[in-house]
Protein backbone atom coordinates (compact mmCIF):
# COMPACT_ATOMS: atom_id res chain seq x y z
CA UNK A 1 0.00 0.00 0.00
CA UNK A 2 1.38 3.50 -0.65
CA UNK A 3 0.86 6.45 1.30
CA UNK A 4 1.33 10.25 0.49
CA UNK A 5 2.78 11.87 3.84
CA UNK A 6 2.55 15.62 3.68
CA UNK A 7 4.73 17.52 6.70
CA UNK A 8 6.23 20.37 6.72
CA UNK A 9 8.92 19.71 9.84
CA UNK A 10 11.59 17.66 8.62
CA UNK A 11 11.82 15.75 12.10
CA UNK A 12 8.23 14.42 12.71
CA UNK A 13 8.08 13.82 8.47
CA UNK A 14 11.13 11.49 8.93
CA UNK A 15 9.82 9.54 11.84
CA UNK A 16 6.38 9.38 9.72
CA UNK A 17 8.11 7.64 7.14
CA UNK A 18 10.40 5.36 8.87
CA UNK A 19 7.50 4.08 11.27
CA UNK A 20 4.98 3.74 7.67
CA UNK A 21 7.81 1.85 6.15
CA UNK A 22 8.70 0.16 9.17
CA UNK A 23 4.63 -1.38 9.12
CA UNK A 24 4.84 -1.89 5.11
CA UNK A 25 3.64 0.42 3.64
CA UNK A 26 5.44 2.27 0.89
CA UNK A 27 5.62 6.35 1.69
CA UNK A 28 5.71 9.42 -0.57
CA UNK A 29 6.98 12.81 1.65
CA UNK A 30 6.10 16.31 0.62
CA UNK A 31 7.81 18.95 2.52
CA UNK A 32 5.21 21.85 1.31
CA UNK A 33 1.45 22.10 0.16
CA UNK A 34 2.60 22.92 -3.32
CA UNK A 35 4.65 19.56 -3.93
CA UNK A 36 2.20 17.54 -2.13
CA UNK A 37 -1.22 19.13 -3.72
CA UNK A 38 0.57 17.60 -7.17
CA UNK A 39 1.79 14.38 -5.70
CA UNK A 40 -1.65 13.76 -4.38
CA UNK A 41 -3.30 14.59 -7.74
CA UNK A 42 -1.07 12.97 -10.16
CA UNK A 43 0.03 10.00 -8.45
CA UNK A 44 -1.64 7.30 -7.03
CA UNK A 45 -2.16 6.58 -3.46
CA UNK A 46 -4.26 4.26 -0.83
CA UNK A 47 -4.42 7.31 1.72
CA UNK A 48 -2.74 10.50 3.07
CA UNK A 49 -1.58 11.68 6.19
CA UNK A 50 -1.88 15.36 5.70
CA UNK A 51 -0.51 18.59 7.97
CA UNK A 52 -3.01 21.68 7.81
CA UNK A 53 -0.43 24.37 8.29
CA UNK A 54 1.54 23.79 5.55
CA UNK A 55 3.86 26.69 3.48
CA UNK A 56 2.61 27.46 -0.07
CA UNK A 57 -0.86 26.09 0.11
CA UNK A 58 -2.51 25.33 3.32
CA UNK A 59 -3.88 21.47 3.76
CA UNK A 60 -7.63 22.42 3.88
CA UNK A 61 -7.03 23.96 0.33
CA UNK A 62 -4.70 21.06 -0.60
CA UNK A 63 -7.92 18.46 0.26
CA UNK A 64 -10.22 20.70 -1.09
CA UNK A 65 -8.72 20.66 -4.44
CA UNK A 66 -8.20 17.22 -4.48
CA UNK A 67 -12.24 16.08 -3.61
CA UNK A 68 -12.56 18.99 -6.65
CA UNK A 69 -10.75 17.02 -9.03
CA UNK A 70 -12.26 13.53 -7.64
CA UNK A 71 -9.39 12.58 -5.79
CA UNK A 72 -11.04 9.60 -3.62
CA UNK A 73 -8.22 8.04 -1.21
CA UNK A 74 -8.93 8.42 2.15
CA UNK A 75 -7.13 11.65 4.01
CA UNK A 76 -5.90 11.60 7.83
CA UNK A 77 -5.21 15.00 9.06
CA UNK A 78 -2.55 15.49 11.86
CA UNK A 79 -2.17 19.04 13.31
CA UNK A 80 -1.41 21.11 15.98
CA UNK A 81 -4.80 23.22 15.81
CA UNK A 82 -7.20 21.41 17.90
CA UNK A 83 -10.45 23.44 17.98
CA UNK A 84 -13.27 22.34 16.51
CA UNK A 85 -13.74 24.96 14.44
CA UNK A 86 -10.60 24.27 12.54
CA UNK A 87 -11.61 20.11 12.73
CA UNK A 88 -14.93 20.96 11.34
CA UNK A 89 -13.46 22.83 8.27
CA UNK A 90 -11.19 19.62 7.62
CA UNK A 91 -14.20 17.29 7.79
CA UNK A 92 -16.21 19.64 4.90
CA UNK A 93 -13.25 19.76 2.63
CA UNK A 94 -13.21 16.16 3.04
CA UNK A 95 -10.80 14.28 5.56
CA UNK A 96 -12.25 10.97 6.67
CA UNK A 97 -9.93 11.41 9.81
CA UNK A 98 -8.04 13.72 12.33
CA UNK A 99 -5.47 13.49 14.84
CA UNK A 100 -3.85 16.14 17.19
CA UNK A 101 -0.69 16.80 17.61
CA UNK A 102 1.25 15.27 19.33
CA UNK A 103 0.49 11.63 18.63
CA UNK A 104 1.73 8.07 19.09
CA UNK A 105 3.36 6.69 16.02
CA UNK A 106 1.60 3.39 16.52
CA UNK A 107 -2.44 5.25 15.85
CA UNK A 108 -1.49 6.45 12.90
CA UNK A 109 -0.67 2.69 11.48
CA UNK A 110 -3.50 1.59 12.84
CA UNK A 111 -5.65 4.82 11.92
CA UNK A 112 -4.67 4.19 8.18
CA UNK A 113 -4.87 0.30 8.12
CA UNK A 114 -8.42 1.04 8.73
CA UNK A 115 -9.19 3.62 6.30
CA UNK A 116 -7.27 1.94 3.87
CA UNK A 117 -9.37 -1.71 4.84
CA UNK A 118 -12.51 0.31 5.04
CA UNK A 119 -12.22 2.33 1.77
CA UNK A 120 -12.08 -1.22 0.07
CA UNK A 121 -15.20 -2.08 1.54
CA UNK A 122 -14.32 -4.68 4.56
CA UNK A 123 -15.52 -4.08 7.80
CA UNK A 124 -13.45 -6.60 9.92
CA UNK A 125 -9.85 -6.31 10.44
CA UNK A 126 -9.02 -9.87 9.71
CA UNK A 127 -9.30 -10.50 5.38
CA UNK A 128 -9.36 -13.74 4.54
CA UNK A 129 -9.48 -15.80 1.17
CA UNK A 130 -9.37 -19.66 1.20
CA UNK A 131 -6.44 -20.54 3.43
CA UNK A 132 -4.84 -16.94 3.40
CA UNK A 133 -5.66 -14.55 5.99
CA UNK A 134 -4.41 -10.98 6.60
CA UNK A 135 -4.43 -9.61 10.24
CA UNK A 136 -4.27 -5.99 8.83
CA UNK A 137 -3.43 -4.54 12.75
CA UNK A 138 -0.65 -6.68 13.00
CA UNK A 139 0.60 -6.49 9.85
CA UNK A 140 0.75 -10.46 9.33
CA UNK A 141 -0.18 -13.25 6.99
CA UNK A 142 -1.19 -16.62 7.78
CA UNK A 143 -1.43 -19.99 5.03
CA UNK A 144 -3.31 -22.73 6.61
CA UNK A 145 -3.04 -21.39 10.34
CA UNK A 146 1.00 -21.03 9.60
CA UNK A 147 2.90 -17.34 9.66
CA UNK A 148 3.69 -17.08 5.93
CA UNK A 149 7.17 -15.56 5.54
CA UNK A 150 7.05 -12.94 2.87
CA UNK A 151 9.88 -10.30 1.65
CA UNK A 152 8.75 -6.70 2.22
CA UNK A 153 7.65 -6.84 -1.88
CA UNK A 154 5.84 -9.80 -1.64
CA UNK A 155 3.65 -8.14 1.19
CA UNK A 156 2.72 -5.58 -0.85
CA UNK A 157 1.40 -6.75 -3.09
CA UNK A 158 -0.48 -9.84 -1.47
CA UNK A 159 -2.36 -7.27 0.54
CA UNK A 160 -3.28 -5.03 -2.25
CA UNK A 161 -5.15 -7.93 -3.91
CA UNK A 162 -6.66 -9.43 -1.02
CA UNK A 163 -8.08 -5.82 -0.12
CA UNK A 164 -9.26 -6.15 -3.77
CA UNK A 165 -10.20 -9.73 -3.65
CA UNK A 166 -12.30 -10.64 -6.69
CA UNK A 167 -12.08 -7.47 -8.50
CA UNK A 168 -9.35 -7.34 -11.49
CA UNK A 169 -6.30 -5.24 -10.75
CA UNK A 170 -4.80 -4.49 -13.90
CA UNK A 171 -0.48 -4.67 -13.80
CA UNK A 172 -0.10 -0.73 -13.92
CA UNK A 173 -2.36 -0.36 -10.83
CA UNK A 174 -0.58 -2.62 -8.91
CA UNK A 175 2.50 -1.58 -9.54
CA UNK A 176 1.09 1.97 -8.56
CA UNK A 177 0.59 0.77 -5.84
CA UNK A 178 2.79 -0.93 -4.24
CA UNK A 179 6.34 0.86 -5.78
CA UNK A 180 7.43 4.47 -5.64
CA UNK A 181 7.05 6.72 -8.38
CA UNK A 182 10.69 5.88 -9.69
CA UNK A 183 10.06 2.20 -10.20
CA UNK A 184 10.76 1.37 -13.45
CA UNK A 185 7.47 0.31 -15.04
CA UNK A 186 8.83 -1.89 -18.17
CA UNK A 187 10.45 -4.10 -15.56
CA UNK A 188 9.90 -7.56 -14.86
CA UNK A 189 10.16 -7.70 -11.17
CA UNK A 190 6.26 -7.53 -10.82
CA UNK A 191 5.96 -10.97 -12.44
CA UNK A 192 8.54 -12.48 -11.00
CA UNK A 193 7.37 -11.85 -7.59
CA UNK A 194 4.01 -12.93 -8.26
CA UNK A 195 5.33 -16.38 -9.55
CA UNK A 196 7.13 -16.19 -5.83
CA UNK A 197 4.14 -15.63 -4.03
CA UNK A 198 2.26 -18.34 -6.27
CA UNK A 199 4.99 -20.93 -5.05
CA UNK A 200 3.87 -19.98 -1.79
CA UNK A 201 0.12 -20.24 -2.13
CA UNK A 202 -0.21 -22.61 -4.81
CA UNK A 203 -2.02 -21.25 -8.16
CA UNK A 204 -5.08 -21.51 -7.74
CA UNK A 205 -5.65 -18.18 -5.38
CA UNK A 206 -4.16 -15.51 -7.93
CA UNK A 207 -5.43 -15.66 -11.29
CA UNK A 208 -3.57 -14.12 -14.05
CA UNK A 209 -5.91 -12.43 -16.87
CA UNK A 210 -4.31 -12.55 -20.15
CA UNK A 211 -3.41 -8.77 -21.29
CA UNK A 212 -5.40 -7.09 -18.20
CA UNK A 213 -3.98 -8.29 -14.79
CA UNK A 214 -4.66 -10.25 -12.02
CA UNK A 215 -7.01 -10.75 -9.94
CA UNK A 216 -7.44 -12.72 -6.38
CA UNK A 217 -9.80 -15.17 -6.25
CA UNK A 218 -13.79 -14.37 -5.89
CA UNK A 219 -14.25 -16.39 -1.96
CA UNK A 220 -12.39 -13.40 0.05
CA UNK A 221 -14.07 -12.55 2.71
CA UNK A 222 -13.90 -9.91 5.40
Amino acid sequence: MRILVIEDEPVLALRLQQTLEGAGFVVDVAYDGEEGWHLGDTESYDAAVLDLGLPKIDGVTILRRWRENGRAFPVLILTARSRWSEKMAGFQAGADDYMTKPFEMDEVVYRLHALIRRTAGHAQPELTCGKLRLDTLAGRFSFDGAPLQLTAQEFRILSYLIHHAGKLVSRSELIEHVYDRHFDNDSNVLEVLIGRIRRKLGAELIHTVRGQGYRMAEDATS
